[in-house]
């Protein structure tokens, strides 16, 4: 009783080893073809790129999506590009100044404004003179912009700077804002800031 119970048992691993082993000998062959365990997952019925697609009107696979159609969470810019006046008397920076806010726009200014607009705002980044120089930040026409008006140019671009929207989230351009409102300050500091740095009353 006892050996009958054992034998098969044995027979079964000897079979498992077996299969196991021939497994691996296939495997190991240069010229023979791979087990595919789940063949509809490598050979997928899918578009293939270039590929004409039978089931639609002009053959084409990438097909614009429906007219008046936007992404989920998508808010509409409201202002064209040349609306500059309008967007900066209407919008208002919902940021705080705040340390936080301002180093944020330090750091976004650092990635995308330095190259053109320079360290300091004053148009001498290291583009240039390879690309035409942009006008400084410090100037009186521009320190005197409301900070909507300067977030349109970002928004939208101007002239030759191209537009930042998709590169920044508005919040991250507002903070743009805020810490090019310091690089004027800085730039053209009044007498009260002169006391603060010089220490007195």
């Amino acid at each position: 009783m006892g050996c009958e119970s054992v034998m098969p048992r044995n027979i079964h691993r000897f079979v498992m080893a077996l299969i196991c082993a021939g497994m691996c000998v296939a495997a190991c062959g240069r010229n023979q073809t791979t087990w595919e365990y789940m063949p509809d997952m490598m050979d997928q019925v899918t578009v293939k790129t270039y590929e004409p697609d039978a089931l639609s009107p002009d053959g084409k696979k990438v097909r614009l999506p429906v007219a008046g159609t936007v992404p989920r969470n998508f808010e509409a810019y409201p202002f064209a590009v040349e609306a500059g006046e309008l967007a900066g008397r209407e919008l208002v920076n919902p940021l705080p100044r705040t340390l936080e806010i301002l180093q944020r726009g330090k750091k976004s200014y650092g990635y995308y404004c330095v190259p053109c607009h320079g360290v300091g705002g004053e148009g001498n980044g290291p583009v240039v003179p390879k690309f035409p120089q942009p006008p400084t930040l410090l100037s009186d026409k521009v320190h005197e912009w409301p900070d909507g008006r300067i977030f349109h140019v970002i928004t939208r671009g101007q002239n030759l700077m191209p537009h930042y929207a998709s590169q920044m989230a508005p919040d991250e351009r507002w903070a743009v804002v805020h810490y090019v409102r310091v690089l004027q300050r800085a730039g053209k500091p009044t007498a009260e800031d002169v006391q603060k740095v010089l220490g007195q009353p």
